[in-house]
């Protein structure tokens, strides 16, 4: 007879974070280093996108865009972000660790940042990288939360090679990747979108204010499954909106829900059973829409974005995904978009890749999340 053992209890978070006590120093390429500021937006902004144009990466940021990375209120700047200046005061690379409030089962520190491309070759990128892997340790022992966390950092399909290096050489290994997908919606006469009513009783409607709660609570439902997926906060919901679509944005809402069922289904969490309770709207599916007008010339035509398609887990099966979609893609058509567009993991169990296959949907573009997991 087999015994199973147990596994042996997780070390805490502070050991296996390997923190250094002091971060290392940033001193290739005779830059002067300060931690970013919200005043540096301008700046950055224009570093963010010579660097994406330089390396074909397919999207390009705002202002409006990047005052909200800079301004978001989980993002210490004094001692989580760098900006590299040479001797005339131009910003030449930056780099910042992000960690996110809502994580739960794992804690996440993000790893962003880029070297213009007239500075590469002088060592400012390895050391740079250095840095917010250390930063990224400390933030991650210093959370206190003694679950599996992860130090992850995201590439497009067209990175250049020295920066797939530094990764490769700090440890980091490829653990997921995106695969960013359109569908043409010029010619609708010949492909045309799918007809698709809800059930009966159940509502799609646009995404009003008396919904952006608890869609939510639909949201953190629906991707409680999902890889790398952690719970957000109202706040971290809340956040991000300058290229928000109000009027691409839909949601299924159902007006009689079981709420005995659901309240004692072991998978309703606490805050929809609160929600529940006190009446308030149950969301069941959703979709957020996104306008990136700044991108519409790489790209080299309009397009709208899927920013966000989910739905909740006991109500998946009645293809409320495709009712939301195909709402989405009659509004991008109706605003004279010429395609739709979305990001997808290749892995999603939810089998999202096919049905966005099935509706038309083709690959532009991909990219991947490399981690070191702790």
């Amino acid at each position: 007879m087999t015994t199973v053992r147990p596994a042996p209890p997780l070390r805490s978070l502070a050991e296996r974070a390997g923190a250094p006590s002091a971060l290392p120093s940033l001193t290739a390429g005779g830059l002067t280093w300060r931690p970013a500021t919200r005043d540096d937006a301008g700046p950055l902004l224009d570093l963010r996108n010579t660097v994406a144009e330089a390396d074909g990466e397919p999207y390009r940021e705002t202002a409006d865009e990047l005052r909200e990375v800079l301004g978001a209120p989980w993002l210490r700047l004094d001692t989580d972000s760098v900006l590299g200046e040479d001797a005339e005061g131009r910003l030449r690379a930056y780099g910042y660790v992000e960690t996110m409030p809502g994580d739960t089962n794992r804690l996440r520190a993000f790893l962003w940042g880029a070297v213009h491309p007239d500075r590469r070759g002088e060592g400012i990128g390895r050391e740079l990288f250095a840095w917010q892997e250390a930063r990224g340790r400390q933030l991650l022992a210093e959370s206190g939360k003694d679950v599996p966390a992860r130090l992850a950092g995201f590439l497009e399909d067209t990175a250049p090679a020295p920066k797939v290096r530094l990764y490769e050489r700090a440890g980091f290994t490829p653990r997921r990747f995106y695969s960013d997908l359109e569908r043409d919606l010029r010619d609708l006469d010949a492909h045309p979108l799918p007809a698709v009513d809800v059930d009966d009783g159940l509502r799609l409607v646009p995404l009003g204010d008396e919904h952006d709660e608890p869609a939510r609570l639909a949201h953190n439902d629906a991707f409680r499954d999902h890889w790398g997926s952690e719970p957000q906060t109202t706040e971290q919901w809340r956040s991000g909106r300058a290229t928000y679509a109000p009027e691409w944005s839909f949601v299924v809402v159902d007006p009689e829900p079981d709420v005995p069922a659901l309240l004692a289904d072991p998978h309703t969490d606490a805050e929809t059973a609160a929600a529940l309770r006190a009446g308030e709207p149950l969301v069941v599916g959703y979709h957020v829409g996104a306008r990136y007008t700044a991108d519409f010339a790489v790209r080299g035509y309009p397009f709208g974005y899927t920013e966000i398609l989910g739905v909740r887990r006991a109500y998946r099966g009645r293809k409320l995904a495709v009712a939301l979609l195909a709402a989405a893609m009659r509004a991008f058509a109706d605003d004279d978009m010429a395609v739709a567009a979305l990001d997808v993991d290749t892995q999603n169990p939810t089998g999202a890749h096919g049905l966005y296959a099935s509706l038309g949907y083709t690959k532009r573009h991909g990219s991947r999340l490399l981690t070191i997991e702790l």
